[in-house]
């Protein structure tokens, strides 16, 4: 066996590559030609020699060489391949942070983040931050019990933010989805059953009309709006077009053709993933002969600038998504009506009122579309059929708002 002294004087002569120092059960010092001393323990696997290296002399001492055989034939005797054991703690050790649900989330993030709108990416690590970090970051991700997670998630609902309590369990469902796989024993995840114990959240629920007669009440009061009439054309259009609140305010007069009586809303406006924002296509919007006259009306005096619907204080900029909201509270309509409700109530009456084709009108919504099989429709297949539904919805909308009695259409 070794002894300290000469593991301090073991040299190897300069005709040799190497020379080996032998101490016990496979443990040995290799010495080079120029000067470096390195220990390794000698393995066997499937008949062949190999070894393990750990460390270097003298920062490993003769003592601390020998602890470390003796923990790698532990190991072995286990079933547990020290050399692969050796590797995988290597790997493990670059992740900034080790294994903690900080150092989990943000690497998790980082592959997610450049697929996602900037907004969403935003939100999410802000809700890491502000939620998650303080109350579990630092903690190893097989140390945290569920009831720590759901104490944070508590927190947050006692301020009344429901939503986002859900959004933040579903985050901290997909960290640990994430390193499971990885985990050094068999964990579950324990953010199972965890919605059961959070208050109950259905998604939100944008008021909307779908009842005609009152459907065509709210129509006259927006016709007869005293605002100004950036806003009454916004309000107009907003019912009869049905489009996302974003996409209608900030309508731009470049993406209009009144002569083709069609609205081109590009990919990156529209409500995608990063990646089908970049590779999407445009989303076409048929004009009616109503939307055509209106937006003409209005270009006089928007139509030298960018926007068609500008702001009062910069015509740089769009109006607000406030200005629509503030006018329907203006005209008594406000809780029965948002704005993106609009969309329901186009969805829900050209059905149930005009029994037109739900696969067109979900076209129209740039919903995605897919058949039984699941595959996603072109939209483009549609485009006939959705300027004969639009025009036939903006002609129903004059009717309702006329007062009219309105005969539905039954199919035959």
């Amino acid at each position: 066996m070794l002894t300290n002294p000469e593991c301090k004087n073991a040299t190897c002569p300069p005709y040799k590559k190497r020379v080996r120092f032998t101490d016990a059960a496979g443990l040995y010092l290799e010495v080079s030609p120029a000067g470096s001393k390195r220990w390794f323990w000698k393995t066997y696997a499937d008949g062949k020699e190999g070894r393990m290296a750990l460390g270097s002399y003298p920062e490993v001492s003769l003592k601390e060489a020998r602890q470390a055989r003796y923990a790698a034939k532990l190991q072995k005797s286990e079933g547990i391949n020290p050399v692969q054991a050796r590797k995988l703690q290597k790997l493990k050790t670059t992740r900034i942070g080790g294994d903690t649900f900080k150092a989990v989330a943000l690497e998790w993030y980082g592959k997610q983040a450049p697929q996602w709108s900037e907004s969403h990416a935003e939100r999410s690590l802000r809700q890491f931050e502000r939620d998650l970090f303080p109350w579990i970051g630092d903690k190893p991700m097989a140390d945290i019990h569920a009831l720590e997670l759901l104490t944070a998630l508590q927190k947050i609902e006692d301020r009344g933010a429901i939503e986002t309590a859900d959004r933040v369990l579903m985050l901290a469902r997909q960290v640990w989805d994430y390193w499971l796989p990885t985990a050094d024993v068999q964990q579950r995840n324990i953010t199972e059953g965890l919605k059961k114990r959070l208050m109950p959240y259905r998604g939100k629920s944008f008021a909307a009309i779908v009842e005609p007669k009152r459907f065509g009440e709210l129509l006259r009061a927006i016709r007869n709006y005293k605002g100004g009439p950036i806003v009454r054309t916004a309000l107009q259009l907003a019912p009869m077009l049905y489009q996302r609140p974003a996409n209608l305010r900030m309508m731009e007069w470049a993406e209009l053709d009144l002569d083709g009586a069609r609205w081109t809303i590009p990919s990156m406006k529209m409500k995608r993933t990063k990646v089908e924002k970049e590779l999407g296509e445009a989303h076409t919007v048929p004009l009616p002969v109503q939307a055509v006259a209106l937006l003409r009306s209005i270009q006089p005096l928007t139509g030298h600038g960018v926007h068609v619907f500008p702001g009062e204080r910069s015509h740089e900029r769009a109006i607000s998504d406030n200005s629509v909201r503030s006018a329907l509270y203006a005209l008594d309509f406000g809780k029965e009506q948002t704005w993106h409700g609009f969309r329901a109530s186009a969805r829900t009456m050209l059905v149930d009122e005009l029994n037109l084709d739900p696969l067109a009108i979900e076209a129209n919504l740039a919903h995605v579309v897919k058949d039984s099989n699941g595959r996603s429709y072109n939209r483009t297949q549609y485009l006939k059929q959705r300027f004969e539904q639009i025009q036939q919805w903006a002609d129903y909308l004059d009717k309702l708002a006329r007062g009219a009695d309105v005969i539905p259409f039954k199919a035959a």
